[in-house]
């Protein structure tokens, strides 16, 4: 929807007296589709991609989304009152555009388990979609369940014991798949939008694996029934802001208390079964592919690392947005560097895959990363992209490093942007890592003892490889600010 058919039916003087109507079905005549997709993860990214694709299907009237929030319920309260509907404003250089998405016609908070498990439960479901992020599939280093882990414990005590409701994502899915299994609903995808490499078998592992140790029944239904879907999803949606808010109220006639702001640019590659059926997504321009791993990679190493390595070495060299970051010289050469190491190594894989019939086009995604990055009206936070990051640098370092020294090279540039979370980890004012007290601990070491210490919790083989240590302790110090 344009900015003049935002404002379509609001006289002059609603838009200009402040008493703007609130966004909402009646005003904006969005039929609600049934309920076919339930979602997990109901956050800015989201509604920014897998809401709007479903929005722009051609049978978009058939499929509706049902979305859960995960650690509170702050979002689905707000889009609950305005009947799911919610303003993309896709942010170019040119201007502003804004759209109205009505794709979502429930919005739950995570808690309400037993809601869940009715609508999993239900034959219509085709599909359970993931935004949950990485750290919430809970895998170990072996890439299976840990389930030592003490929220997995937690959870497993619950659907054992069936006096409470499970508290993570993925205790929440095993219970509404079990509902589904004892209501003979039939098949289900599960599809997972999470930046990892792999990440449909993540979610299988991850899944199968909470479900075998509560119930091999379960378990067995899960193997026969569940496909997991794997996607590469790609589009920037920075965290909105009071001044968003305004300028939808000033360019569309209403109140939006929850609009998401985007950059035009979205990309989404799916491989997988979706044995309940899907919506027509390649409408609005998803690629679906017989092998996702190489554009995984592209994107993970490409986009993901070059925002990891902008998030470290930014913020330590004083910069708060990826904008601000790509212009410094500094870190602008840091991420050319790790694109060469990465786009190598992205060269060979592809050449030995078929991507049913897509090309990578490696040197064009750079150019348009560059561009992208460069969106000064895109305030991306360097602070929101640091977060988990022993868990990010896993996917998005480390591949790229051991593939480097496994062809005999160094791996330098990888090993700076692990040294770059190592000098942050210790600069930075507050820390979010789901390793962050461990981080801490290690961080009273000194020299290369700490830096071995550190990289153990990014990769244990790595931490254990004396050349590495000496090769990540080498490059602490490159991004201090004057430097």
């Amino acid at each position: 929807m344009t900015t003049e058919q935002a404002n379509a039916g609001q006289t002059p003087s609603a838009a200009s007296s402040g008493a703007l109507p609130q966004l909402n079905r009646t005003l904006h005549t969005a039929p609600k589709p049934p309920v076919r997709i339930v979602h997990l993860g109901l956050g800015a990214f989201h509604r920014s991609h897998q809401a709007w694709y479903t929005s722009q299907a051609g049978d978009a009237a058939d499929w509706g989304i049902a979305a859960f929030t995960g650690r509170r319920p702050d979002a689905a309260v707000a889009l609950a009152g305005q009947d799911g509907l919610f303003t993309v404003v896709e942010r170019a250089d040119s201007g502003d555009s804004f759209a109205v998405v009505g794709s979502i016609v429930e919005a739950v908070d995570g808690a309400d388990v037993t809601r869940l498990a009715e609508l999993v439960a239900a034959p219509s479901t085709a599909m359970v979609t993931l935004t949950v992020t990485e750290a919430a599939y809970r895998l170990g280093a072996d890439g299976q369940l840990d389930t030592k882990a003490p929220d997995v414990e937690a959870d497993l005590a619950l659907l054992a014991s069936g006096s409470g409701n499970p508290t993570t994502p993925l205790g929440r899915l095993v219970f509404a798949l079990a509902a589904r299994r004892t209501a003979g609903a039939g098949p289900i995808a599960v599809v997972c939008c999470d930046n990892l490499a792999n990440n449909g078998t993540v979610a299988r592992n991850a899944v199968a694996g909470l479900a075998a140790a509560w119930d091999a029944d379960l378990a067995a239904w899960v193997e026969a029934n569940v496909s997991f879907v794997s996607t590469s999803v790609d589009r920037i949606t920075p965290r909105t802001t009071e001044a968003d808010i305004a300028a939808v109220e000033a360019a569309c006639g209403y109140r939006d208390n929850s609009p998401v702001v985007a950059e035009p640019f979205t990309s989404w590659v799916l491989s997988g079964e979706f044995p309940a059926g899907r919506p027509r997504w390649e409408d609005a321009g998803a690629v679906f592919v017989d092998h996702i791993e190489p554009f995984e990679n592209r994107k993970l190493w490409l986009l993901n690392g070059a925002h990891s390595l902008l998030a470290y070495s930014g913020q330590l060299r004083g910069h708060t947005t990826v904008a601000d970051a790509l212009a410094d010289a500094e870190c602008r050469k840091a991420v050319e560097g790790f694109w060469d190491e990465a786009e190598v190594n992205l060269s060979g894989a592809a050449a030995g895959a078929s991507s049913g019939g897509a090309d990578l086009q490696i040197p064009a995604y750079r150019d348009a990363l560059l561009a992208r990055f460069s969106n000064a009206r895109i305030a991306h936070h360097l602070a929101q992209i640091a977060m988990d990051g022993s868990t990010k640098l896993r996917m998005r370092a480390v591949p790229v490093l051991l593939a480097e020294r496994a062809q005999g090279r160094s791996g330098v540039a990888a090993a700076r942007m692990i040294a770059a979370w190592i000098d942050f980890s210790a600069a930075a004012e507050t820390f979010h890592d789901p390793l962050a007290a461990e981080v801490a601990e290690a961080n009273k070491l000194e020299g290369t003892q700490r830096v071995r210490a550190l990289l153990a919790l990014v990769d244990p083989a790595l931490a254990a490889d004396d050349a590495v240590v000496e090769l990540v302790a080498g490059q602490l110090g490159t991004f201090a600010a004057g430097s």
